[in-house]
């Protein structure tokens, strides 16, 4: 699967998604790697118009591409905002891969989600699962644009002979998350109710759910090493999964988590919340035998994200 290094220093990168909480961290890590970093403000160039982002490449032609813009939110918004996320996504992903291959960019990474495999997959989640039975319903629509950017990276490379490969991150926490009470995903969600209880003293927490589900948590930091490490290395139509290989059920995640913030109060469940999938899992075996694996234990990644977060919160 692998092919000879793919050279990034003195290049020109583009990381779609810069402000993200992935596209930072992306950025944050190319530091490291001699790169002349290209980004550009939503405010100017809309990703989800056509003719904004061909005109843009057209004049700056990066060579190389990080895709990681995207609608993103937790279950609320996926399953609120469901024309939004279909729409939005697949025109991003449309637009900057059409435009990367019009504009002769060396390699482009698109990175997608663990939404895109079937709701009741064999666990751990395989590359090749994908399209294989039903769609976990409230993130249908974001999941599909996801699946409609790979699938063009793959007809890109087939038809074009495009060096652009697809990358599928767990779930994500860190730096720069989304703290928002109704649209943020788990981690960030917990995070923000924990501490807002600390500081109210509030005696007890309540977490949407039954807490059994399983998930998977992988540090943003380590994510962007992982696709700094397969842009230089991986070259093939077939995904590959990012994560961690370990799971925690989200009851197990929330006790870390209050102990972290230092929330001594109880932790209550409501079950009349949607769990999602019973069970996200992704196997990292082809990561692994690409000579990478996450570094960054839950506890600390998780005391790293906290004091991201109080700093933001003194901020605002």
């Amino acid at each position: 699967m692998a092919s000879a290094p793919f050279e990034l220093k003195g290049k020109s990168v583009y990381v779609a998604g810069h402000r993200g909480m992935v596209g930072a961290a992306i950025a944050r890590r190319l530091e490291r790697e001699g790169v002349r970093l290209v980004t550009v403000d939503r405010r100017e160039v809309d990703l989800r118009s056509q003719a904004a982002v061909f005109d843009w490449f057209a004049k700056v032609r990066p060579q190389v591409v990080f895709l990681a813009a995207a609608k993103v939110g937790g279950i609320v918004a996926n399953d609120t905002l469901r024309a939004e996320f279909i729409y939005d996504n697949i025109a991003i992903a449309a637009n900057v891969i059409q435009a990367a291959h019009q504009n002769s960019a060396e390699k482009l990474m698109f990175l997608g989600s663990s939404c895109i495999y079937p709701k009741l997959a064999p666990q751990p989640l395989r590359e090749d699962s994908v399209l294989t039975g039903p769609l976990e319903p409230t993130n249908e629509p974001y999941a599909i644009a996801k699946i409609a950017g790979i699938k063009m990276v793959e007809a890109y490379r087939s038809q074009y002979g495009c060096d652009f490969i697809s990358v599928m991150p767990t779930n994500l926490y860190g730096p720069g998350d989304n703290y928002h009470p109704e649209l943020s995903h788990v981690v960030a969600a917990l995070i923000r109710r924990f501490h807002e209880a600390k500081v109210s003293g509030t005696r007890s927490v309540v977490v949407w759910g039954t807490g059994t589900p399983r998930r998977e948590f992988l540090y943003v930091d380590d994510m962007a090493d992982a696709c700094v490490h397969l842009m230089k290395t991986y070259s093939a139509a077939e995904l590959i999964n990012i994560g961690t290989g370990e799971d925690i059920t989200i009851a197990e995640f929330a006790r870390v988590v209050a102990e972290i913030v230092g929330y001594s109060g109880e932790i209550s469940f409501d079950t009349s919340r949607p769990d999602g999938t019973p069970r996200k899992l992704l196997d990292v075996s082809r990561l692994d035998k690409l000579g990478w694996r996450a570094t960054t234990l839950l506890h600390d990644g998780l005391t790293r994200a906290y004091e991201a977060y109080r700093g933001s919160a003194e901020r605002s």
